[in-house]
C-alpha cells in the first residue's frame, strides 16, 4: 500500500522577498528596456537611411537596413516580454511565459540571417570596391554607435539570467560594433582612400555575429525542448533533495523552463516516515529556491518504495 502526498508552492520565508515581486520587479525593467531601446533604433533608422539618401552611401543605407531588422527584433522581444506577464488562464495554464524562449529563437535566426547578409555583401564589395565620403560616413555611424550602447546598457545585468535579453544585448552590441567599425573605416578610407577597408571590417563583423548567434540558438533549441535550464545541474539539485532530513530517495525528478528567467520542478520523495510532511515539504522546496532560484516546485510524497508502479527517470 503507497501512501502519496503532493505538495505545491512558492517557497519564500517570513521576511524574505517574495519571488513574484522580484518576478515581477524583473518583468517591468525588462518591458522599460525595450520600449526605450525599440523607440531609439527606430529613431535611429529614420535618420541614418535619410543621410544615406542624401549622400548617395549604400555603406550608410546598408547599416541602416540592418538596424531595421534589429528593431523588428526588439519588437519580437517586447512582445514576448508583454506576454510573459500575462495571467494563466484556463487554456494558459502557466501563462505565455514561454513566448520569451520563441522569441530568443527568432531573434537568434534573424541575427544568423543578418550575418550572412552582411557577409555576402562584404565578399561582393572585394571585386567593386565602392567610394564612399568618409567623414559624413564616420560621424553619423559615430551617432548610431552611441544610440546602440545607450539601447544596450539595460539589457547588460539581465543578459545572464535571460536569453530574451540576452539576445536583444546581442543584438545592440553587434549594432554598436557595426557602427563602430563603420566609424573608423570610414576616417581610414577618408585619410586614404583604401576603400578595401569596407568589406574586410564588413566580414570581420560576420564573422563576431556569427559566433555569438550559434550560441544563442543553441541555447534557445535547448530551452524549447524543456532542456535543464543552463546553470543547473540535475545531479546537484538531487542532492540537495536528499540532504533534507528524512528523504531516502529521489526519483521522477524533472526540470524545466517556464521561460527564458523562470523554471519548474517536480519530482517524486520516499521518505522515512519520521518528520510532518508539511515540514519536510517546506524544508524541500526552501532549499531549491535558496539554491537554485526555482520557485514553482510540485513534489510528491512516498512512505514506501513505489517498486514497478513507478519507472526511473
Amino acid at each position: 500500500m503507497h501512501a502519496h502526498q503532493h505538495g505545491h508552492s512558492h517557497a519564500h520565508g517570513p521576511g524574505s522577498e517574495d519571488p513574484h515581486d522580484h518576478h515581477a520587479d524583473h518583468e517591468t525593467r525588462t518591458l522599460a528596456a525595450f520600449r526605450t531601446s525599440t523607440l531609439l533604433n527606430a529613431g535611429l533608422v529614420v535618420v541614418e537611411a535619410g543621410i544615406g539618401l542624401w549622400v548617395g552611401s549604400v555603406a550608410l543605407l546598408g547599416d541602416a537596413g540592418h538596424n531595421l531588422s534589429d528593431v523588428l527584433g526588439l519588437m519580437l522581444a517586447w512582445g514576448a516580454a508583454r506576454l510573459s506577464v500575462r495571467r494563466p488562464s484556463a487554456r494558459h495554464t502557466y501563462g505565455l511565459a514561454r513566448s520569451t524562449i520563441l522569441a530568443a529563437l527568432l531573434n537568434a535566426a534573424l541575427l544568423l540571417v543578418a550575418c550572412g547578409a552582411l557577409a555576402w555583401e562584404s565578399i561582393g564589395r572585394f571585386g567593386a570596391p565602392q567610394a564612399v565620403p568618409g567623414l559624413w560616413v564616420s560621424l553619423t555611424a559615430l551617432v548610431a554607435f552611441a544610440v546602440n550602447v545607450l539601447s544596450a546598457a539595460p539589457f547588460w545585468r539581465m543578459r545572464k539570467g535571460d536569453a530574451n535579453a540576452r539576445a536583444a544585448f546581442l543584438h545592440l552590441a553587434a549594432d554598436a560594433a557595426v557602427s563602430l567599425a563603420v566609424v573608423l573605416v570610414g576616417g581610414l578610407i577618408a585619410l586614404t582612400g583604401w576603400h578595401w577597408l569596407d568589406p574586410v571590417a564588413g566580414l570581420a563583423i560576420a564573422g563576431v555575429i556569427g559566433f555569438s548567434s550559434v550560441s544563442l540558438m543553441r541555447e534557445s533549441i535547448e530551452l524549447s525542448l524543456d532542456a535543464v535550464p543552463r546553470g543547473m545541474d540535475l545531479g546537484e539539485i538531487r542532492n540537495t533533495l536528499l540532504a533534507v532530513p528524512g528523504v531516502r530517495r529521489v526519483h521522477d525528478l524533472h526540470v524545466w523552463p517556464l521561460s527564458t528567467t523562470v523554471a519548474a520542478l517536480t519530482a517524486h520523495l520516499e521518505h522515512d516516515g519520521t518528520r510532518v510532511t508539511d515540514e519536510l515539504l517546506a524544508e524541500a522546496q526552501r532549499g531549491i529556491a535558496t539554491r537554485f532560484g526555482i520557485h514553482h516546485t510540485t513534489l510528491q510524497f512516498e512512505n514506501v518504495g513505489c517498486g514497478t508502479d513507478c519507472a526511473e527517470h
